[in-house]
């Protein structure tokens, strides 16, 4: 009984999938958010004042 037991447990068929499928949808909701952050202007703008500020103390 304990054998049977043991390798029912053990078997996970279907598992992998369902893994992936949420890691899936888990990185195009990232990704969707990303977008939406990195299209709007306040943040351009923000990206866009560091990189300047950054080149500037570089290069003076």
């Amino acid at each position: 009984m304990r054998t049977v037991v043991a390798r029912i447990m053990k078997q996970d068929d279907g598992l992998s999938t369902a893994e992936y499928a949420v890691g899936t949808v888990a990185a195009a909701g990232l990704g969707g958010v990303l977008i939406k952050l990195l299209t709007s202007p306040e943040v351009r703008e923000l990206i866009w004042g560091v990189l300047s500020q950054a080149f500037k103390s570089m290069f003076g």
